[in-house]
């Protein structure tokens, strides 16, 4: 598929709530999201939540995924673990299929796995906890993932397919790596936009330092994340659908 043809989607992390305390204003946001990254209980979600989740998602017609993380609620699966390759292989196996019990409950198909947190960054830096993170998605999954690194590598060598993700809310090392933020921080209307144009428009990004990095795209949609924690986040995502819009209809599609 040309650049010029690749269409711009948005995802959301949902359902990251626990019990009674609500995490994001989720019934909000998904009149303006395509996919939905849906918390499976580690990191966040409860039986319940993944439920009523997965029930909103189907009526507001958002296409669902995984978002399995480190077991880790205290600290929203952001703070690194030290794991074998066979827990978290068992532990993605366990998570997805728990979401995989709620879509065919509702007779909804799971559309992607996208890892969470930390576990995400980890991926990117370590092949071997990628493979083993991998290895727990049945072959011709949809993935996704930071394109020119592991995630991308590993994905393609195990028969899933690969979904390059950009983001709205996430700054960047000179690497091209992603600055994952334990707690999130506010952004500026102004600055999302600007931020997810230089993506899109460039595949290109400003690091933290003020370089400017490039970023590899694969030949599927372009997926860009943004968070339902990051403070304003109904104005980040409405920016983002914004930028995202207009680049799809210059397209034509």
């Amino acid at each position: 598929m040309a650049p010029s043809a690749r269409k711009a989607l948005i995802n959301v992390d949902m359902g990251e709530g626990y019990g009674n305390f609500v995490c994001g204003p989720d019934k909000d946001l998904l009149p303006l999201i395509d996919h939905a990254n849906v918390a499976c209980g580690f990191h966040a979600g409860d039986p319940l939540i993944m439920a009523e989740t997965v029930s909103l998602c189907k009526a507001h017609g958002v296409k669902i995924g995984a978002h399995p993380g480190l077991p880790d609620v205290q600290g929203f699966g952001r703070r690194e673990m030290k794991l074998s390759t066979e827990e978290h292989t068992a532990n993605i196996i366990y998570q997805v299929g728990a979401l995989k019990a709620f879509l065919d409950r509702e007779g909804v198909e799971m559309h992607h796995v996208k890892p969470h947190g930390i576990l995400y960054g980890m991926m990117v830096r370590d092949i071997e906890v990628c493979r083993a993170v991998w290895a727990a998605i049945p072959k011709g999954m949809k993935v996704f993932g930071l394109a020119g690194t592991h995630m991308e590598t590993i994905a393609k060598e195990m028969g899933l397919e690969f979904w390059a993700e950009y983001f709205g809310d996430v700054n960047y090392r000179e690497d091209g790596t992603l600055i994952v933020d334990r707690k999130k921080k506010p952004w500026k209307t102004e600055d999302v936009k600007a931020h997810v144009k230089k993506q899109l428009y460039e595949s290109r990004v400003v690091a933290i330092t003020g370089k400017e990095v490039d970023l590899p795209v694969g030949e599927n949609p372009i997926t860009i994340c943004c968070h339902s924690d990051s403070p304003g986040c109904i104005e980040i995502v409405k920016a983002t659908w914004e930028v995202a819009d207009e680049f799809n209809k210059e397209r034509g599609l």
